[in-house]
C-alpha cells in the first residue's frame, strides 16, 4: 500500500470525513443515564449505516440485555489473517454542564496551543467516538482504493462507559463469528503529536460505592451536633485512613500480589519523554503528588492507586442549612497492576472499610464494575505491526508505554477468544477525557485514519511469512 494513496484519499474527502464524525458527536449516547436510551440506540443505528456505506457486509445491530453491539465484517480470503476492531459508541455523562465552554453535544472546532490545527470539542470526541470512527474511515479508505489486504470484523459496543457487563455474554454467544487473529483498539493515547507511542499495558480497575448511615433522619446540627455521629465526618476519616503520609495504601493485603519492576525495567520505562513542568502547567498545579519513591509516569503506569471519584451527603444547595445528615456516600476506584485481581481487591477493600467503621454508624459497601490489568508483548506480530505503521506515518519509531487507564474487556478478549489486543490510540492525555471540554485534535483524527491501513498491511505480511 502506497502512503500517498492513503493520504490522497483522505485529502480529497477531508471535509466529509470530519462532518460525518461531527454528526455522530451530536447524538448524546450517554449509556449511564436512562434518559438517553433512545439516543444510545440511535447512535448504534448510525454506526451500522456508516459501516454499510464503508463497504462492510453482514452489518447488524445485535441485541444484548443492555445496549446492542454493532457488528460488521469483510471477509476477502479465508487464508488471510483476520483483524477484529473493537470500539465503543457510548460516552460519559457531560456533567457538570456549567464547566463546558460550549454545549457538549454541539461540537465546535477551536485551535489550541497543543492543537494548532484545531480540535473538536464535544463529549465523546476522543473517548471513543472519534477514535472508533477512525477505524471505519480507514476501512473505507482501503475499500475505496482496493487495498484491503486481509479480513476485518467490527465489534462496536454501547456499554463500555458502564463496565461492558453485557459484552461477555454476547461474546460467548458469538464465538464462532468472532474467530480472528488480533484485536485492534483505539481507546488510548500517545505521548505527544510529535512523539508517537503504543501502550504495552493497562491497569485494571475495582470500582466501589460506599454508604455511611448515622441517625435515622437528618438532624438539627445545633440540637444534636457534637452528640451524634456525623456520617460525612466519619466517611472522610475512613477515606483518609486508606493512605499513609507517603501516599502508600494502608489496606491490609492490598499490595500482596504487586510485582515490583526491576531497576532495569524502570530505567527502560524512564526513557519515555516526559516534561514535568509542562505536565504541571497543563493542569495548572504547583506540584505533583503521589506514592513516595516513584516518578509520575511510574505512579500512573505501574503502581496501583485508590481515589475518591465522588462524595456527597447533607445539604449542597444554595445558601446555608444547618443540618447533620443521616447519610453520606462516596464512589471509590482502585487502579490495579498485573497480578492483582479486581474481585480479590474489591473483597479486601470491603472487609477493610467495614472493619474500621465506628459503632456509631452503619456502613454498606457495594462493588460496581471492574476489570483486570493487561500486559502486551512488544515482540508480538501485532505490536510490531502497529509500531511499523506508526513509524511509516509519523516518520519515527513509537515509544512503548504503560497506560494508566483501564479497558476491562482486553482481559476478557484474551480469556474468551484467546486473542491479544493492540492498544493503538491516537488521543492525548490532555484531551480532557471524562471531563468538561473534552476534545480531539484534527491532526490526530486524520493521522489515525492514515496510520491504521498500514497496520493491516504489516500484520498481513508478518503473519503470512
Amino acid at each position: 500500500m502506497e502512503k500517498q494513496t492513503v493520504k490522497n484519499y483522505i485529502e480529497a474527502n477531508k471535509d466529509r470525513l470530519l462532518n460525518e464524525l461531527l454528526d455522530l458527536l451530536k447524538i448524546p449516547s450517554v449509556s449511564a443515564d436512562s434518559n438517553y436510551k433512545a439516543d444510545v440506540l440511535k447512535t448504534a443505528e448510525a454506526v451500522k449505516q456508516r459501516l454499510i456505506e464503508a463497504g462492510a457486509d453482514k452489518v447488524e445491530v445485535s441485541s444484548t440485555k443492555g445496549f446492542p453491539v454493532v457488528y460488521g465484517e469483510k471477509l476477502i480470503d479465508p487464508n488471510k489473517p483476520t483483524v477484529i476492531v473493537y470500539g465503543h459508541y457510548d460516552v460519559q455523562p457531560a456533567d457538570p454542564l456549567n464547566l463546558w465552554d460550549s454545549p457538549p453535544f454541539e461540537p465546535v472546532i477551536k485551535k489550541t496551543a497543543i492543537h494548532p490545527d484545531g480540535a473538536i470539542f464535544a463529549r465523546g470526541a476522543c473517548d471513543d467516538k472519534g477514535q472508533m470512527y477512525m477505524h471505519i474511515k480507514a476501512f473505507e479508505v482501503m475499500m475505496k482504493t482496493n487495498t484491503l489486504p486481509c479480513n476485518v470484523k467490527f465489534m462496536i459496543e454501547g456499554e463500555e462507559e458502564v463496565g461492558s457487563a453485557n459484552l461477555g455474554p454476547w461474546i460467548m454467544e458469538n464465538k464462532e463469528r468472532l474467530k480472528g487473529d488480533i484485536i485492534l483498539i483505539s481507546d488510548t493515547s500517545i505521548i505527544a503529536n510529535d512523539i508517537p507511542s503504543i501502550d504495552a499495558g493497562l491497569r485494571g480497575l475495582a470500582y466501589m460505592e460506599v454508604e455511611v448511615t448515622g441517625p435515622n433522619r437528618d438532624l438539627h446540627s445545633g440540637v444534636y451536633g457534637g452528640a451524634v455521629a456525623n456520617p460525612i465526618n466519619i466517611l472522610c476519616k475512613m477515606i483518609a485512613s486508606c493512605h499513609d503520609e507517603n501516599n502508600h495504601i494502608t489496606i491490609p493485603q492490598f499490595y500482596d500480589k504487586v510485582v515490583e519492576l526491576s531497576a532495569e525495567e524502570r530505567a527502560e520505562m524512564a526513557k519515555a519523554p516526559f516534561d514535568l513542568e509542562a505536565y504541571k502547567k497543563d493542569l495548572n498545579i504547583e506540584d505533583v503528588r503521589g506514592e513516595a519513591g516513584y516518578t509520575t509516569n511510574e505512579r500512573t503506569g505501574i503502581r496501583p492507586t485508590l481515589d475518591v471519584n465522588g462524595i456527597w451527603g447533607g445539604y449542597t444547595g444554595e445558601g446555608a442549612k444547618t443540618v447533620l445528615p443521616s447519610k453520606a456516600y462516596a464512589k471509590i476506584s482502585m487502579r490495579l497492576v498485573p497480578n492483582q485481581n479486581s474481585h480479590e481487591i474489591s473483597t479486601i477493600f470491603q472487609n477493610y472499610f467495614e472493619s474500621i467503621a465506628p459503632q456509631s454508624v452503619k456502613v454498606t459497601v457495594k462493588p460496581h464494575h471492574g476489570g483486570e490489568p493487561v500486559v502486551v508483548s512488544t515482540e508480538s506480530a501485532g505490536f510490531k505491526s502497529a509500531s511499523l505503521a506508526m513509524e511509516e506515518s509519523y516518520g519515527k519509531k513509537p515509544v512503548p508505554t504503560r497506560g494508566g487507564g483501564s479497558i476491562p474487556i482486553v482481559a476478557l478478549f484474551k480469556k474468551e477468544l484467546g486473542l491479544d489486543s493492540i492498544l493503538f490510540g491516537f488521543g492525548l492525555d490532555s484531551d480532557a477525557l471524562h471531563s468538561p471540554n473534552e476534545h480531539y485534535g484534527l491532526f490526530n483524527y486524520y493521522k489515525g485514519i492514515e496510520t491504521i491501513p498500514f497496520f493491516y498491511k504489516n500484520f498481513t505480511a508478518l503473519t503470512q511469512k
